[in-house]
């Protein structure tokens, strides 16, 4: 695994502000100070002393063992996974499967225990079939280059390319891709070795109970090894963007995909300056040209995108730049936006905007409400955000469709899921201030019967969790049923899980 640091990225003028966090792996700890108080410990460029840390560089994690798997999924690399799954047996430690690291409390590391990178290339399509099998570790842009070379595209992955596929299972994250629910809506199976070191095949018809909980249950169930996911053509497609009032958002969006099939991607903005907080919105769409006969080969990054970087880093306690970044947004990127392709809008590494402050880190939380809700939440969120000294950049809208699987399910019907980035200071003050806003805003959500994403920093109550995720008692029922050594274990289990 790659010490080099991968942080937030999306391009902003072409498609807008940023997604999703990315990884910081293998990497040794320092200490720094400032005159607001001790920083966290930051990550450098090597790992020393077994200590990872995640893409929130607030969670430095003592481990015993680190193993990085690279061959496709075959008998060799089963039994390899196997030997290590005794050995950390043996020793009475937790495991942990993970990829590229990108949550942010410890969800992907186990302390004192042994901790799997699967990092991979495999990939083989049936187009017959309109499906792919892939390797767990295998990267999203692996799964975009080898798809666009058949014209395919995946129906649902996150909105970057750089986590692994079974990473995206593990959290059932959600893209851009309308009109589905989360990623793992749209895997048909997968295979899975047990605590017990068994391989076992799971879907919705066979061990169809494990396939829903290893759906979004954090690798908590075991090692999966590969997967068959369903793949879409790809497309040329067009945006078209809308300015409308920001807590007039929510119902637009589920409106016009209900009215509109042709929408195949679809997100939204909206205004974080802090004289006019989420008054302003955007909502762009992307439909099907007229003419697909001559497609283009997925494209990634570009100078634009760079560029960009600039204007989002510079918004930190300043609303004139956050001004001029709304203004790019919602005058100056409709005016010039282009035709791309479905790849290609997917096609985006995070660290296109990487911050390169030490002092600051970039913290996302997610929110999911109800369509009907989304104005209730958008005055919930100007209640409690401004006032929590904390550096909002970027709010992006989605859709995602009721989750009829998983049993941390976030979707209990059609929700909209709000992805928040802040910039927030390695200082013990600036944790604080997140906690209590996070919390805080938390509770708003549940009261309009929402529910918050379980990736990111571990700042709510245990309460909150259950108010959240009411089968979570259930979840961990079969949590120890399946396995009862508790050998698959992580900062989830521990700070929550573990309790319930």
């Amino acid at each position: 695994m790659s010490g080099k640091k991968s942080r937030i990225g999306r391009r902003l003028f072409l498609m807008g502000g940023a997604a999703i966090a990315g990884a910081v792996a293998g990497r040794s700890l320092t200490l720094s100070t400032n005159a607001r108080g001790p920083l966290f410990p930051k990550p450098e460029d090597a790992m020393a002393d077994g200590v990872l840390n995640d893409a929130s560089e607030l969670s430095p994690t003592p481990v015993r063992r680190h193993i990085t798997l690279s061959s496709a999924p075959d008998t060799a690399t089963i039994e390899a996974i196997r030997k290590e799954l005794e050995a950390a047996k043996a020793a009475g430690q937790p495991f942990v499967a993970s990829a590229a690291r990108h949550s942010m409390g410890g969800q992907s590391l186990a302390r004192d225990g042994a901790v799997l990178t699967l990092d991979q290339e495999w990939l083989e399509p049936n187009t017959a079939a309109r499906t792919y099998r892939v390797a767990a570790g295998t990267r999203w842009s692996t799964v975009i280059s080898k798809l666009d070379k058949i014209g395919f595209s995946p129906a649902v992955m996150q909105s970057n390319n750089d986590f692994g596929v079974a990473s995206t299972f593990s959290v059932n994250a959600h893209g851009w891709p309308v009109p589905f629910s989360g990623c793992g809506s749209t895997v048909r199976s997968l295979k899975l070795v047990t605590a017990g070191g068994e391989l076992i095949t799971c879907s919705r018809t066979e061990n169809a109970d494990i396939f829903n909980h290893a759906m979004g249950g954090y690798g908590l169930f075991g090692v999966i090894t590969e997967l068959e996911l369903d793949m879409v053509p790809n497309a040329l497609l067009q945006p078209q963007f809308e300015r409308l009032a920001g807590r007039d958002l929510g119902k637009r969006f589920a409106e016009a995909l209900a009215t509109d099939p042709s929408i195949q991607m679809a997100y939204g903005r909206m205004d974080v300056s802090l004289d006019r907080f989420f008054d302003d919105a955007l909502f762009i769409t992307y439909r099907p040209t007229a003419d697909q006969s001559n497609i283009p080969p997925a494209v990634g990054s570009g100078i634009v995108s760079r560029i960009a970087r600039d204007i989002f880093r510079a918004q930190v306690e300043s609303d004139e730049i956050k001004h001029l970044r709304w203004w790019t947004e919602a005058v100056a990127n409709p005016a010039i936006a282009a035709q791309s392709t479905r790849n290609s809008l997917m096609n985006e590494p995070v660290i296109t905007l990487d911050d390169r402050d030490p002092g600051r880190t970039d913290i996302l939380h997610e929110y999911f409400v109800s369509p009907s809700h989304f104005a209730e939440f958008v005055e919930a969120c100007k209640d409690v955000i401004p006032a929590s000294y904390q550096q909002l950049l970027n709010i992006t809208l989605r859709y995602v469709n009721t989750d009829r699987d998983s049993v941390l399910t976030y979707a209990t019907e059609p929700r909209i899921a709000a992805v928040m980035l802040f910039s927030q200071e390695k200082t013990m003050r600036g944790e604080a201030d997140m906690a209590r806003m996070t919390e805080a805003l938390i509770e708003r959500v549940i009261a309009i019967g929402g529910s918050y994403y379980l990736p990111y920093r571990p700042h709510a109550r245990l309460d909150q969790l259950q108010k959240a995720y009411p089968r979570a008692a259930d979840f961990v029922a079969f949590k120890r049923k399946l396995d009862p050594g508790l050998l698959f274990r992580n900062g989830l289990w521990q700070n929550y899980l573990s309790s319930i």
